[in-house]
């Protein structure tokens, strides 16, 4: 089993999700984050003064997929979320241990 984490544009998220529901991955979760790169943020104006924009919003979302579903679910990943503009963020992909479903106490593969 594997995690997916992947740090988009916030408007690229109904996308995504539409994307990996056609790979067959139904369950995420998505959390609105801040952060930069490249990026390095903007100015804007407000008021009249001006301002530095460090962190931009994004959108985390995570995933935990069998293990041979993950080329299929990165591949979707990246054609849902790329504009081909700098900013577009960046795929983390790390091997899960365990896995337990709360409600029945399934384990494993079954509890994903």
């Amino acid at each position: 089993m594997k995690k997916i984490e992947a740090v988009i544009k916030p408007f690229k998220l109904d996308e995504v999700r539409e994307a990996l529901s056609e790979v067959g991955i139904t369950g995420l979760t998505v959390t609105e984050v801040k952060g930069f790169g490249r990026q390095k943020g903007h100015t804007e104006l407000y008021r009249g003064a001006e301002y530095v924009v460090d962190f931009l919003p994004k959108i985390k979302i995570e995933v935990v997929v069998a293990g041979d579903v993950v080329e299929q679910a990165v591949d979707a990943i990246i054609k849902a979320a790329r504009t081909g503009k700098i900013g577009d963020g960046k795929i983390f992909v790390m091997p899960v241990e365990q896995v337990v479903r709360i409600r029945t106490g399934e384990t494993n593969e079954s509890a994903i």
